[in-house]
């Protein structure tokens, strides 16, 4: 924005202190003057004098004085203000920097904690925010860039060699399903971003929602692939009233849910869903058997395109495709709540979502 120039706030504040610095003078003269011209003198009492005589013995006096309260305050105000500025000038010259598209410095302003050093840490945490976001939007766009060329790079190989069969003998049947294969696979992983996208923008309608009834439609859907596989499920939980999408967090039960079904033992494991409501948060907590992972893998686990070593193929989005975790914490992020993930000590998982209760006037 382009502003007219003007005085800099030093300066402003330099002429605010001389200024008030003058006026005091001026006061104290005056009420000296008016003492003397009706004879209160310390050690005379009721000496007359005339204005004249006054005003003769008292202007030197009084120039003097305001010159001196001038250069003082003028040098004093300017160094004065320009010592307590100094933490804004480095304040500005971080913002500039940041401006400019570098976020990887910081003010560190020292001192005492004041208004000043409140705003330079403020800053501070904004910028290691804004990096931590930055690098990881850059790092998803080169993932999801990859991923995406991956399906068209074979569906092109595919499309070539059928094209330079001279013979033309190759089944049309199997390249047809393979190009299926390979085209729903690219289709639901568009849909995965795109949900992403929906969730980290928070692009959708607050309505009063149960989150145990939603981990129970989750499950009902699931449970067939779960008595595929061999494996139990146990549910259990009160009421959970909250407030947020139900479309987006059936999105995120469903994830939860199927990573739990589909990471664990070969056979006789279990998934147990668990709702709970506290006084200001409700819980949904979704554990599984499994082989035993560590902490570090564990953290690693809701970042994007990170995918376990046994992940199969499904028609639900984000699952095959790296991004199941992902969304789930994407959804949590955008409904404030927090998520969890825990290395059960016997094997397995325990994923943990809190998010706010429905206050307690507004549940039905």
């Amino acid at each position: 924005m382009d502003r007219a120039p003007g005085l800099s706030v030093r300066l402003k504040l330099t002429l605010s202190y001389a200024g008030f610095l003058m006026l005091a003078g001026a006061v104290l003269l005056a009420v000296g003057y008016v003492s003397l011209s009706r004879g209160v003198h310390p050690g005379v009492i009721f000496i007359v004098r005339s204005h004249t005589d006054l005003l003769r013995d008292f202007a030197p006096i009084t120039a003097t004085l305001v010159a001196f309260l001038l250069v003082f305050g003028l040098l004093g105000g300017w160094l004065l203000a320009g010592r307590m500025l100094a933490p804004l000038t480095r304040i500005t010259d971080a913002t500039r920097l940041a401006a400019t598209g570098s976020l990887s410095h910081r003010i560190e302003l020292e001192g005492r904690q004041d208004e000043f050093r409140e705003l330079a840490d403020a800053f501070d945490t904004m910028l290691a925010r804004l990096e931590a976001h930055v690098a990881e939007q850059q790092r998803f766009a080169a993932n999801a860039s990859h991923e995406l060329r991956t399906p068209l790079a074979i569906t092109q190989t595919l499309l070539d060699v059928a094209r330079n069969d001279p013979s033309g003998d190759r089944d049309t049947g199997e390249l047809v399903d393979r190009l299926h294969d390979v085209n729903t696979r690219a289709i639901d992983l568009t849909e995965a971003l795109l949900l992403l996208s929906r969730a980290d923008q928070q692009s959708f309608t607050r309505e009063h929602v149960d989150l145990s009834l939603i981990a129970e439609e989750a499950t009902e859907t699931l449970l067939p692939l779960a008595e595929k596989r061999g494996l139990t499920i146990e549910t259990s939980g009160d009421m959970t009233p909250t407030i947020g999408s139900h479309a987006l967090l059936l999105q995120l039960s469903t994830n939860l849910v199927h990573n739990a079904i589909v990471h664990n033992l070969p056979e006789q494991g279990t998934v147990w869903v668990t709702t709970s409501a506290q006084p200001e948060s409700v819980v949904l907590t979704v554990e599984n058997t499994g082989d035993k992972l560590t902490p570090q893998l564990v953290s690693r686990l809701a970042e994007p395109f990170l995918r376990g070593t046994k992940r199969i193929r499904t028609d639900h989005a984000g699952v095959g495709v790296g991004l199941g975790l992902a969304i789930v914490k994407s959804i949590t992020q955008a409904h404030d709540g927090t998520l969890t993930l825990t290395p059960r000590a016997a094997g397995g998982l325990r994923v943990t979502v809190q998010l706010p209760a429905a206050p307690p006037h507004t549940r039905r």
